[in-house]
């Protein structure tokens, strides 16, 4: 199949999830997805992980979409924004999330971030509360707690990607061996306790959207300067305490409870140091709630928009400050901040 024929499929199969996708310019191409929404709801941005894309959100999104506005977002450096040569630090896409917000959904809104996406959700909430209305954190990154050993695949995975030339070497020779399908399906086997619960035709765009990215130039970099960054800001553990401590605005904390990328004790450990954060656990389930158990995600999400979230959801559905066209995301053809994929 060819490179515009397996677009074409991927685009047919995102309209059947309800989403279109758009580009918005902030400093560069910025791609996104729109699921629609009620024009009063609350604005919600979903932000994915190191390695994720807008295709993260499409089994939760329409779950949602009655009682919210959404938007899936692309870090730089993932899904289908491309690099570009622009900087792909988790640091960088916390600055341009606040961008997106402002420009393109509208202020304030609620992150709802998994992974790497809710650590960035988590700088952009304290640098910019006026911009957040609340957060959703979905296994997100965390400091590694004292004590409790890492998956041993995921610890060697991160050491090779942090060292300098060797991360650099592994992700090429790896690409070079291993198609896009197969890759796709070894990010699943990490990512979930059962693949299986992942509908094939979620993993039949991700290995489309694979393909599409084989040609683009500098993902490498890219994805290692992520991964570093984020171990970087990990490491860093008081520091990175100190700021979760600095959310002002109202969290909900979902997190697997056989996560192998992030223990689920450091999300206890999250918690316990916020205990006004709701805190849910998802038994069975590893670091991708959202695509294995969305039925679940989805009602913990809309019972905590109901009430300890509650007046997160009626910041984020005031009329928007800063956005271009101040009328939020709407589902037709021309939206806010962006220009609809043909």
């Amino acid at each position: 199949m060819g490179r515009f024929a397996r677009r074409n499929e991927a685009s047919s199969q995102l309209i059947a999830w309800g989403g279109v996708s758009r580009t918005a310019d902030l400093g560069g191409p910025v791609h996104y997805v729109d699921f629609g929404g009620p024009a009063a709801a609350p604005r919600v941005v979903l932000v994915h992980g190191l390695g994720g894309s807008h295709l993260n959100w499409c089994l939760l999104a329409p779950r949602l979409v009655a009682k919210a506005r959404l938007l899936a977002v692309d870090l730089v450096g993932f899904g289908l924004t491309h690099p570009e040569g622009r900087a792909a630090t988790v640091q960088s896409a916390a600055v341009m999330l606040d961008r997106f917000v402002r420009e393109v959904a509208g202020a304030p809104a609620i992150l709802v971030g998994n992974s790497m996406g809710g650590m960035a959700s988590i700088m952009e909430a304290v640098a910019n509360p006026d911009a957040v209305a609340g957060l959703v954190l979905i296994d997100p990154a965390l400091p590694l707690v004292r004590g409790v050993r890492p998956d041993r695949l995921v610890a060697t995975m991160f050491l090779l990607y942090a060292v300098p030339g060797i991360g650099e070497r592994y992700l090429a020779r790896r690409r070079a061996a291993v198609a896009p399908g197969e890759l796709v399906r070894q990010v699943l086997d990490v990512c979930c306790v059962d693949p299986a619960r992942v509908p094939q035709e979620l993993v039949a765009a991700s290995v489309a959207l694979a393909e599409e990215r084989v040609a683009v130039g500098g993902l490498d970099a890219a994805f290692l300067s992520a991964a570093r960054s984020l171990l970087r800001v990990s490491a860093r553990r008081g520091r990175y305490w100190r700021a979760m401590r600095a959310v002002g605005s109202p969290v909900l904390l979902l997190h697997g409870e056989k996560d192998r990328l992030v223990s689920v004790q450091s999300a206890y450990e999250a918690a316990a140091r916020n205990p006004d954060w709701r805190f849910e656990v998802l038994s069975d389930v590893g670091h991708v709630p959202q695509l294995e158990v969305p039925d679940a995600v989805a009602g913990l999400i809309l019972d905590w928009l109901g009430t300890e979230g509650a007046t997160a959801a009626r910041r984020a559905a005031k009329p928007a400050a800063g956005s271009r066209t101040g009328t939020g995301p709407t589902g037709a053809p021309q939206g806010p901040g962006g220009t609809a994929a043909r």
